[in-house]
């Protein structure tokens, strides 16, 4: 089969694409990725053919703009006509294009591909790593979990959803005019995959027959770790580690200064992934005990390290349970985003710590919980267990039986 894979987002919203992809095209189906054109030298990373669109959204995130809207989504919408809209009716056409050449059409939610459903019946698969689109019982809506709703209210909180569309109905109006497509929208039901463990996350048992959590979906990278970072392993006991994600983020505390803090008060070294929010190694020269490293495949880095601190996306979820590390998330999306949700879902599981976003950290509630995670052996012992409950899984796998089992 042709299979196209449309995304939009962030490097969390765009490397699940890939890993899929990859498995699709090993299975011989003739596979193309289409995303943001600042993902070009990512996708072929996977050696996956690769189509451009102009959203790059993280060029939007990191301008002023962007900074505003993520500390106050709420101001997005004067800045939708500018920014966001030519953006979207730019990508739509191109998505659609490409969906029109090819037999299946695998969608994020963000690439709105579903607004010409009825052009191209009997093709699209919904394709997400965050249930935030088709309503439960069981749970409250990933993205506005921080709300503490009554759990009756749980259904209604996907309007949110819904919501989020509406705002979005200028450039889909605009897109379904230019393809001879009535401008009435409905979202259409469509079979759905999410890259979700069970064994995380329970599947809702209201959710559709034909929607599917697969379980995690997992690459193996061919890129090893560089010297600089073995050696640096190979020195002394294993490491905390801290990433924060590829989202630019604030902080109320001098993150630096704190980090070598921790080490010293807790004869802890540390290996820092640099990220939007700490970019300046040079703060921490005189300090041998932190590594600062710009990347590194966390299936290779992850099982040498203690424990991980991170902001608290599903992939980065996904990558410490197979490690079988235990963790502490402090959210940089909040209030709005799904990373409180999922640090809540870990802390649950017993293999995270409450979640704490970023914001509310202090010098104190950092060094406490790298304490925690550091001492806490019960943590370690259901992380290892949720490790092995993984290891039974093969999501990619299911997955791409779905992919080709759908619309027979």
């Amino acid at each position: 089969m042709k299979i196209a894979l449309l995304t939009l987002g962030t490097r969390g919203d765009v490397q699940p694409f890939a890993v899929l992809g990859k498995k699709l095209q090993s299975r011989g189906h003739q596979v193309t990725l289409a995303t943001a054109n600042n993902f070009a030298s990512f996708i072929g990373s996977y050696n996956l053919p690769f189509v451009p669109v102009n959203a790059d959204f993280q060029e939007i995130l990191n301008s002023p703009e962007g900074k505003k809207m993520m500390s106050n989504p709420f101001s997005a919408r004067k800045h939708l006509n500018r920014l966001i809209y030519p953006m979207m009716e730019d990508a739509l056409s191109k998505f659609y294009k490409i969906a029109t050449e090819n037999d299946r059409v695998l969608f994020h939610v963000k690439a709105m591909t579903d607004c010409f459903e009825e052009h191209l019946p009997g093709k699209l698969i919904r394709t997400n790593v965050v249930p935030a689109i088709e309503p439960t019982s069981e749970f409250v809506n990933p993205i506005i979990s921080f709300m503490g709703l009554p759990s009756f209210l749980n259904r209604f909180s996907y309007k949110l959803s819904d919501l989020g569309m509406k705002m979005m109905s200028k450039p889909i109006n605009t897109f379904r005019k230019s393809v001879g497509i009535d401008t009435k929208y409905k979202k259409p039901k469509l079979p759905s995959i999410y890259g979700i463990s069970p064994s995380f996350l329970d599947q809702p048992k209201d959710f559709p027959r034909d929607s599917h959590f697969t379980g995690f979906w997992f690459d193996e990278s061919t890129e090893e770790l560089e010297k600089e970072i073995t050696e640096f392993l190979d020195a002394g006991d294993p490491p905390l580690l801290i990433t924060f994600g590829s989202m630019p983020f604030e902080s109320k505390i001098d993150l630096y200064k704190s980090l070598d803090q921790l080490t010293k008060e807790l004869a802890v070294r540390l290996i820092v992934i640099k990220g939007w929010g700490l970019n300046n190694a040079d703060e921490f020269q005189n300090n041998t005990s932190i590594k600062v490293i710009g990347s590194a495949p966390y299936e290779k880095l992850f099982p040498h390290v203690k424990a991980i601190i991170h902001h608290g996306g599903i992939g980065t979820i996904a990558a410490c349970i197979k490690a079988g590390k235990p963790f502490a998330t402090c959210p940089v999306l909040y209030p709005l985003g799904d990373q409180h949700f999922w640090g809540t879902v870990a802390f649950k599981k017993g293999i995270g710590l409450r979640p704490l976003p970023l914001k509310k950290f202090d010098t104190t509630t950092l060094i406490e919980a790298a304490k925690e995670l550091l001492k806490n052996n019960k943590l370690h012992t259901v992380s290892g267990l949720m490790m092995e409950k993984i290891q039974l899984e093969n999501g990619t796998e299911h997955a791409t039986d779905l992919v080709e089992s759908f619309y027979k």
